[in-house]
């Protein structure tokens, strides 16, 4: 069964994260499918948006339990490697030339916070969470990091990575991660009337918005990709260091880390 359902209505893709039973998290298998997912909405000429969606109660909890203890083991260069495909994932998605929607109906951390730091709109529940919980596993938010600082600025970016603490769904919304704050029954109205702005306006004049906002801050893909590199190094280190594998296994072992 396929971890990203694909459903086109009139102009609009959605993109529905289903895996609901582990809370949409991610592993190598739903990190390749969706950007698989992305690429061929993306390349499609009948598509003018993306949305971004996601089946159960949380939006994703960003890495899965499994894919974790399979990176422990990973040395540093298949840890690069595995980085690399998630990097290439959220470059996909923040590149992508339409516009593109997070609906976020549920908690988000980790990758799940740079999913929706990735999308041009998030629109998310009054009554979600979020957090960028890596620095409790000795790790640090490396791959997301261009997209997350870019939503929510360097000063909030520097509370947030080093604490990992979660914040609500209003915080991010004064942060910029979300653009707006809705309660679950408002969420599709809220949605559908964003999307209908979009499609109001003219899908080559979008794109060169798009890019032009990309141009005045100095991001482009090719030097996003330059950039990947340096971030997937990184935390391959830290996954192989000695606090980030502790980190790991007190996780996965449901004990508090040695540091504590």
């Amino acid at each position: 069964m396929t971890g990203v359902q694909i459903a086109l209505s009139g102009r609009v893709a959605t993109l529905t994260m289903d895996r609901p039973e582990v809370h949409n998290a991610f592993d190598a298998e739903l990190i390749a499918e969706l950007t698989a997912a992305l690429k061929r909405v993306g390349a499609d000429p009948e598509v003018r948006l993306v949305l971004l969606a996601a089946n159960g109660a949380s939006f994703s909890a960003g890495a899965d339990v499994n894919w974790m203890r399979a990176m422990a083991a990973y040395s540093e260069a298949e840890n690069h490697s595995d980085a690399l495909k998630l990097a290439e994932l959220m470059r996909t998605l923040a590149y992508l030339p339409k516009p593109t929607i997070a609906r976020v109906q549920g908690s988000a951390f980790g990758g799940g916070v740079g999913l929706v730091a990735c999308c041009d709109v998030a629109i998310g529940v009054d009554s979600a969470k979020f957090g960028l919980t890596e620095t409790k596993l000795g790790l640090v938010p490396a791959v997301i990091s261009p997209y997350v600082v870019a939503a929510i600025s360097a000063r909030h970016a520097r509370r947030w990575f080093q604490s990992g603490a979660l914040f609500s769904a209003a915080q991010a919304r004064s942060m910029g991660l979300l653009h707006e704050v809705v309660g679950a029954e408002a969420l599709d109205a809220t949605v559908a009337k964003e999307i209908d702005a979009f499609l109001k306006a003219g899908p080559t004049a979008t794109l060169v918005a798009k890019r032009l906002v990309e141009g005045i801050f100095g991001r482009d893909e090719a030097a996003q990709a330059k950039l990947d590199e340096q971030t997937a190094a990184l935390i391959a280190r830290l996954r192989v260091s000695l606090e980030g594998q502790e980190g790991l296994a007190a996780f996965l072992e449901k004990r508090a880390p040695n540091w504590l």
